[in-house]
């Protein structure tokens, strides 16, 4: 799915190459395994028109099913190596709300509105205490995402797993008529983006690389850029988008796409069916603890683009004629709505960071 593009160098920086893969995560392997495991699952659906009938090619937030007419949204997620940090600190209550983050944010990209979840969490080792901590945390993000937690599956695995990792399957219901892909993005579309909260649950394999590995920075320590101590930061939990989304899709009937920005950072936006590329002209300061990454880990920008949400954690494609309510609305539970950019029609679906002179394509970005 990538592209390569020429870079330009920056004798400025010294930059360790594929610093993520380093930090032990190499994205491009998992896509060309990724693309042998569709070739295969897709095997299995049933015949169109048919009960639990897939609605959706491969690649976008969720899937839907066809249950009786009734479209039921499914996706899952975990948390990923927020796990390790929130060992080392002791502290879980919070990474159950990352977990339902990270399965809600992606259902709502479909159009649906998420009704339940069940977790998975192995553990190396069971302790009463640190499950029910796993169970607060899961229980706040529920309410924030108004579903239920229905069930789950708590695994014993020493010597397979070390301290723990949590995962969950969420699904949703979106009527099959309803379905949002992205289907109808015309150049001129409006690019909106919502604050994140921090590093949400992507990209910390890299920041404990920077913090951690190369400069063994104690999670206590405090930055003066940053409002808390570095464990503090990390652990944040993640943003949940649910209710503003859930209102202007009901407010707002011109919706082109919502995005989660994930792994991959602003290259999500192109995981839509129209053939767009996007101008991102006008993204607001970039938060403390990324350029601390960039400066720690001697990351390029290129990289940091390609694996942060860099400050926006979600995306909303929107008809210029309704920019202004659809900011109102986003930024009406307490987080903030930019205007960040606009689509273009581009079958190669590039997307242009003009103030960072980079452009994306694929997995990657590359230098302008």
């Amino acid at each position: 799915m990538a592209h390569g593009l020429k870079t330009k160098p920056r004798a400025s920086v010294t930059v360790y190459q594929d610093s993520y893969r380093d930090a032990g995560v190499n994205t491009d392997e998992a896509d060309a395994g990724l693309k042998k495991l569709t070739g295969r699952i897709t095997q299995t659906w049933p015949a169109a028109n048919s009960m639990g009938a897939v609605q959706l090619d491969i690649g976008y937030f969720a899937n839907v099913i066809d249950i009786c007419g009734q479209g039921i949204a499914i996706t899952t997620d975990g948390i990923g190596s927020k796990a390790i940090i929130a060992t080392m600190l002791r502290k879980y209550d919070t990474v159950g709300i990352d977990c339902v983050a990270m399965n809600v944010n992606d259902i709502i990209c479909v159009g649906a509105k998420p009704v339940s979840m069940v977790d998975y969490i192995a553990i190396e080792e069971v302790h009463a205490d640190i499950l029910d901590a796993i169970s607060v945390g899961l229980c706040v993000g529920a309410k924030s995402a108004g579903i239920s937690i229905s069930g789950g599956e708590t695994a014993q695995l020493k010597g397979m797993v070390s301290g723990f990792d949590l995962a969950g399957t969420a699904i949703g219901h979106v009527a099959l008529d309803k379905i949002l892909v992205g289907q109808n993005i015309q150049e001129g579309d409006v690019l909106i983006g919502i604050e994140s909260n921090g590093i949400h649950s992507n990209g910390l394999s890299l920041a404990r690389r920077a913090f951690l590995e190369l400069h063994h920075y104690k999670l206590s320590h405090k930055f003066d850029e940053l409002s808390s101590d570095l464990g503090t930061e990390l652990l944040r939990p993640t943003h949940i988008y649910v209710q503003e989304v859930l209102e202007l899709l009901s407010r707002v009937n011109s919706v082109k796409a919502l995005v989660h920005i994930t792994s991959d950072g602003f290259l999500n936006l192109t995981r839509v069916k129209s053939d767009v590329g996007y101008i991102i002209d006008a993204l607001p300061p970039i938060p403390p603890i990324f350029s601390i990454i960039e400066r720690l880990g001697r990351v390029d920008t290129t990289e940091l683009f390609s694996v942060f949400n860099m400050g926006i954690g979600f995306c909303a494609v929107v008809p210029e004629a309704d920019v202004n309510i659809a900011i109102s609305i986003l930024s009406s539970k307490g987080k903030k709505a930019h205007r960040i950019g606009y689509a273009v029609s581009d079958p190669d679906r590039r997307v242009v960071l003009q103030q960072h002179a980079l452009i994306g394509q694929g997995k990657h970005f590359r230098h302008s």
